[in-house]
């Protein structure tokens, strides 16, 4: 097809960029403050792309923020798609090879402490004009993100990863047990959950590491004794270090206090439970940038260690 031949668009990329950020940030003022344009600009804008394609892309209240109609819902991934192949055209006809822009990492908490430092402060030190950002989110959360483009690349364990995500196996580290220094069983060198569960369970409460530990006991046909339960990975710890219980955990720290500086020891279970795997995900259905790509290649070039 020859170039006179070709529709030209009624819209524009300002536009397409414009209904993206107003989707991603979830009001029209807050994406206006986000591209540093005013909040009637940015709604003119989308108006007018609506009039462009002859259908309506979201509904706008005041009180209630922006709702994608299911036709918004098509252009806003097609939009997505047209953006990130724009962003690399621009870096193309730019003529350098050096990497730019923005990649925003997500990671569950209790990945943070393993994952985030490499990567901010090795990958970081290569590509200087890539701007990294954090958000740490339970496991849900980060799945939400990622189909909204919010996150462009994730950090988690593979338990409740949608299918609907691209992945690659970075490592796997099997669950342990956590105890008090002075606890009964802290001498033995593994230890049976048989011989913990009338015993306190203190329980990281966070999908999906409450699911696991739980279908750990399960397994063996076991019902733990929980009697705290907390989103924090130090908290449990902590908890445990003062004699409140025991934990279940997978991420492992080379410091053998807690928070209080009280000293824990960590044990193998046994028998063995099966290892869980770390993942690192992203949307399957947009084009990623070449610095998302470059960033997914060191972070597999790792020795992120093994079960």
């Amino acid at each position: 097809m020859s170039i006179a031949a070709r529709v030209v668009p009624a819209f524009t990329l300002k536009q397409l960029a414009y209904l993206v950020a107003a989707v991603e940030v979830g009001t029209i003022t807050g994406a206006a403050t986000r591209l540093n344009v005013s909040s009637s600009a940015l709604s003119d804008a989308i108006t007018e792309l609506e009039s462009a394609i002859q259908e309506q892309l979201c509904i706008r209240r005041r009180a209630h923020g922006l709702t994608l109609t299911p036709s918004g819902e098509r252009i806003v991934a097609h939009a997505r798609r047209v953006l990130a192949e724009a962003d690399e055209l621009t870096r193309a006809v730019g003529g350098t090879d050096t990497l730019s822009g923005p990649i925003v990492i997500g990671c569950y908490p209790t990945l943070a402490p393993i994952v985030l430092p490499r990567l901010l402060r090795e990958f970081g030190a290569q590509h200087p004009q890539v701007d990294l950002t954090i958000r740490e989110a339970t496991q849900d959360q980060l799945a939400e993100d990622i189909a909204a483009g919010r996150v462009d690349v994730a950090f988690v364990y593979d338990m409740l990863v949608p299918a609907e995500t691209e992945r690659v196996q970075l490592a796997a580290f099997p669950a342990h047990v956590v105890l008090a220094a002075d606890h009964a069983l802290a001498d033995r060198d593994t230890v049976r959950l048989t011989d913990l569960v009338d015993d306190d369970l203190i329980l990281l409460d966070a999908p999906p590491s409450s699911e696991h530990t739980l279908s750990v006991f399960d397994a063996q046909g076991l019902t733990p004794r929980v009697r705290h339960r907390t989103s924090s990975y130090e908290v449990v710890r902590t908890l445990v270090a003062r004699g409140l219980g025991y934990g279940i955990l997978v991420s492992r720290v080379t410091n053998p206090r807690s928070y209080e500086g009280l000293p824990l020891v960590v044990k193998p279970i046994d028998p063995p439970v099966a290892p869980v795997a770390i993942d690192m995900i992203w949307a399957p259905n947009r084009p990623v940038p070449a610095r998302t790509r470059a960033l997914i290649g060191f972070a597999r070039g790792l020795d992120w260690g093994a079960a």
